[in-house]
């Protein structure tokens, strides 16, 4: 094995950096393992949550994360954020206030966490985040049967827990909340849905809120993009400081293909491969190669296929 590729699958915790059209060019730090989640959601473009849980642990060693995220950083890099997110939720890492700090030791980029929200009515959860830059929480409903239909939250978390979790936490924290809306029509757009979102907006008082839709591949393959002038039309109905995220740009890319997703389609021109085939022989994290596959999707060059329970892409 050469020491290029020797290295990168060393790289176990970081990845990117990707662009992000909520942070621009961001880091990932990837703490808990994938899809250890507490929601289930119907829109999630990393797929079915396999392990959902509100149990709190080190699931990372962080002393760990943080060499590979000062390696990373030693190549030369200059994200505009680094973003703990990745796989799953990543405040089910107790040692995520560790993480924070040591980051700030390390480098003077800030912070971001991308986070469901559920667990913020915990106020260590609250304490431990404090000294992040920006926290990106998601608010898709408002009501209890909307929640549940769309986020197919773990048993006991009510969509009230969360919203005065938020409230509170917002209250607490110095820095910005930019408060995610995942819009997913025929789930969360009739006028008293979206009344109640607005509702939760005014109380938890973020500084942004970004509309966003599915342009990727979701975990319910019945899920479909709402367009942009519908969301327009949304986001002027839940108040002000409102912007739409949703990169329709994936919709468009195709005619114009380079480096990972070249590679990943020269990979997929000799055989199908399961994402973990594709991360395995190039090196990827799994969030970036969806990301590419999402592209690649998108742009009518690959295509999904299941065998036996299992997915594969391949070449169109």
């Amino acid at each position: 094995m050469s020491a290029k590729n020797n290295s990168s699958r060393q790289k176990r915790y970081i990845f990117g950096p990707v662009p992000s059209r909520r942070l621009g060019l961001s880091l990932g730090v990837d703490i808990v393992p994938f899809k250890v989640c507490p929601l289930d959601c119907v829109y999630c473009q990393l797929g079915r949550t396999t392990t959902a849980t509100i149990q709190r642990q080190e699931y990372v060693p962080i002393n760990d994360v943080l060499e590979e995220l000062k390696s990373r950083l030693s190549e030369g890099i200059n994200p505009d954020y680094i973003s703990l997110s990745g796989s799953g939720e990543p405040t089910l890492n107790i040692s995520i206030a560790k993480l924070i700090s040591g980051i700030k030791k390390i480098t003077k980029i800030p912070v971001a966490i991308l986070t469901n929200g559920v667990l913020f009515n915990d106020p260590d959860v609250r304490r431990q985040c404090l000294e992040a830059d920006v926290v990106l929480p998601s608010l898709d409903a408002a009501d209890e049967k909307t929640f549940s239909k769309i986020n197919r939250p773990y048993p006991g978390i009510s969509i009230e827990n969360v919203i005065s979790g938020l409230e509170a936490f917002r209250k607490e924290f110095k820095n910005q909340v930019w408060l995610e809306i995942f819009i997913v029509e025929s789930f969360n757009t009739s006028p008293e849905q979206l009344a109640n979102i607005r509702s939760g907006i005014k109380r938890i008082k973020p500084d942004k809120v970004q509309i966003n839709t599915a342009v990727r591949p979701t975990a319910d393959i019945n899920i479909e993009k709402v367009d942009y002038k519908r969301l327009k039309e949304i986001a002027s109905q839940l108040g002000e400081n409102c912007e739409i995220v949703a990169d329709y740009e994936y919709s468009r890319k195709g005619e114009h293909v380079s480096g990972n997703e070249e590679k990943i389609l020269t990979t997929l021109s000799r055989r199908p491969c399961s994402l973990e085939d594709i991360c395995a022989s190039l090196g990827l994290h799994r969030n970036e190669a969806e990301k590419y596959l999402a592209i690649l999707i998108q742009g009518g060059l690959i295509e999904k296929s299941q065998k036996d329970g299992a997915v594969f892409f391949k070449v169109r």
